[in-house]
């Protein structure tokens, strides 16, 4: 447990891998995704804090639905193998499923399409007192289309300045929006995709795209840095994890949600008057 309740790296430490400002310069390169800026140095005693802050949480889940004030929603964005499913299973294993949903995003539908490209995000944000966490998000939106050519420059700015209108308004109305990029190197991208072909029980979770998606490394890099460069804002900024190690993943986006639920002044409602007065029969 002791592990658990330490303080971690300072906020001028944190501030290194945090982007709350709109800015060109913001540069993704200058992260090093092996990184451990939250760890104690040591495997196994990092993995019992992930363990120790995964039953905090837990706890922490139940007074948040219990309190109904406030609404979460975890944004996990990362190229592929980054570790989105590690990180719902590490960090958010232990919650109930009362009050803890996870919305997976792929491509659009006809339907959706047939829309504007937020149409489908806002469906799914969370209600008072309920944690969603998106495995991908709305910036899928300014990242294949980016790469790809499919939109303009211009409407990539404009959908940057939509993004950033629509987080506002998210928190302006109770939401409280944690962005977490999950910050992994090239080489270590390759050791996973060859561990997932080796392995018969993990090969199910193989495509062919996920080549064609790595040819194009540099231009991805860049669609994400110029993304979270222009949509790092105060309301909702972003998160970088470095991420090349699981343990420390968990462990940073463990511990910055312990922070960021702490800070709500959470409260169970006190119930009506006359209940300590009750007794049952």
């Amino acid at each position: 447990m002791p592990a658990a309740t330490a303080p971690g790296p300072s906020a001028r430490q944190l501030a290194a891998f945090v982007h709350q400002r709109p800015s060109d310069r913001f540069r993704l390169d200058r992260i090093d995704p092996a990184a451990k800026p939250f760890s104690c140095g040591d495997k196994p005693a990092d993995k019992a804090a992930v363990e120790a802050l995964a039953v905090e949480l837990d706890a922490l889940q139940d007074l948040f639905y219990a309190d109904r004030r406030f609404k979460l929603l975890v944004v996990l964005q990362g190229i592929d193998t980054s570790g989105k499913d590690g990180t719902l299973r590490g960090v958010f294993g232990r919650m109930s499923p009362l009050g803890v949903r996870t919305v997976g995003w792929k491509a659009p539908s006809e339907e959706e399409k047939a829309h504007d490209y937020l149409w489908r995000i806002h469906r799914e944000v969370p209600r008072a007192g309920e944690i969603v966490v998106f495995n991908r998000s709305h910036y899928e939106d300014v990242l294949v289309p980016v790469v790809h050519a499919w939109i303009t420059p211009e409407q990539t700015r404009q959908r940057y300045a939509q993004i950033n209108d629509f987080e506002r308004m998210l928190v302006e109305t109770g939401t409280v929006v944690c962005k977490f990029m999950l910050h992994i190197g090239k080489d270590e991208q390759r050791e996973r995709l060859q561990a997932r072909l080796d392995d018969p029980h993990k090969r199910w979770k193989f495509q062919s795209e996920d080549l064609l998606v790595r040819k194009r490394w540099d231009e991805y890099q860049a669609a994400y840095q110029q993304a979270i460069a222009a949509t790092g804002t105060p309301w909702a900024p972003w998160t970088i994890v470095p991420a090349d190690s699981k343990t420390h993943r968990n462990l940073m986006i463990a511990t910055l949600l312990k922070r960021r639920l702490e800070g709500l002044g959470l409260r169970y409602p006190p119930g009506a008057p006359d209940l300590p007065r009750r007794r049952i029969r």
